[in-house]
């Protein structure tokens, strides 16, 4: 996944899908010629903007009072009701970008405290107009915006956050909720991820350990009857395996082990298969004894 970032203006900084479409598809190609698959996340951070003085919100409430690298977050201006619509375009324009470049598969990223969960999550949006009565219809309609310019057998991934874990924060059951309403509006799979609706703090965060949100991604696909991806340090391909053997997901996504160990995928062939088994023949001849 190659994360991006949605914005209004074609011209601003940073602008990703809406300037980088040519570079991309040298991208999407090349990993096309050696016979991979290639997705890419579209995201808009709404108020958790580090480098925008001028971060919008669906309200004028701020994410917390320091971010991860120590630094003030300012205030955000809550966004119109024509804003909002705008942004919804904006989206698909960058979906259609996508698409145009080759990209095999499209995630819209609706979790982690960025913009679309600050939308659907009552803590940041205590707006009045429809995408406040209505919660989940800010990434509904961006859903269904994306799924109209879209091929017809491309996947639409949606990652949320299905429980919030800070004060205040809401449940699984409210999650499974969006996520329902999520599937609804064209969703085909969810990536099921929890939290972001505040600065990690002591006493504000699950204890963490190998699959402890594969509870989460269990309760989607259940509850929607749509593939799932579960997340959350499952670096350790037994764990991994063990997660889609039962039937909690039928996809798993791994991040820092990837960046830890760039030949995770044949680590783990290895352990799970031993040096004799016909996937060793994807590892390079000249590697092949440090896998012995």
């Amino acid at each position: 996944m190659l994360p991006q970032t949605v914005v209004l203006a074609q011209t601003a900084w940073g602008c990703g899908m809406m300037s980088n479409s040519t570079p991309l598809k040298k991208i999407v190609d090349s990993v096309h010629a050696q016979g991979a698959k290639i997705g890419i996340q579209i995201a808009h951070a709404g108020r958790k903007a580090q480098d925008e003085p001028n971060a919008v919100a669906p309200s004028a409430i701020h994410y917390g009072e320091l971010d991860y690298a120590g630094q003030n977050l300012i205030t955000p201006r809550e966004l119109t009701t024509a804003e909002v619509k705008d942004l919804v375009q904006a989206f698909a324009d960058s979906v259609k970008r996508a698409v145009e470049a080759g990209f095999d598969t499209i995630e819209i990223h609706a979790a982690h405290g960025y913009l679309i969960h600050q939308f659907y999550s009552p803590k940041s949006n205590t707006r009045t107009d429809e995408y406040g009565q209505d919660k989940a219809l800010f990434g509904v309609e961006i859903i269904a915006a994306a799924k109209a310019v879209m091929p017809a057998d491309m996947p639409l991934i949606v990652r949320i956050s299905a429980q919030e874990y800070g004060k205040d924060g809401f449940d699984s059951d409210y999650g499974v909720e969006i996520a329902k309403r999520f599937a609804d509006a064209g969703a085909d799979v969810f990536d099921v991820s929890g939290g972001g609706d505040g600065v990690l703090v002591k006493g504000n965060h699950p204890e963490f350990y190998a699959g402890y949100q594969v509870d989460l991604a269990r309760k989607v696909k259940h509850a929607t009857n749509k593939p799932v991806i579960a997340v959350g340090m499952l670096d350790n391909s037994a764990v991994a395996d063990h997660v889609l053997g039962v039937g909690d997901a039928d996809l798993v996504a791994v991040g820092r082990g990837l960046l830890r160990d760039p030949y995770w995928v044949l680590n783990a062939q290895y352990q799970q298969n031993g040096s004799d088994s016909s996937e060793m023949q994807f590892v390079p001849r000249q590697y092949v004894r440090g896998f012995m």
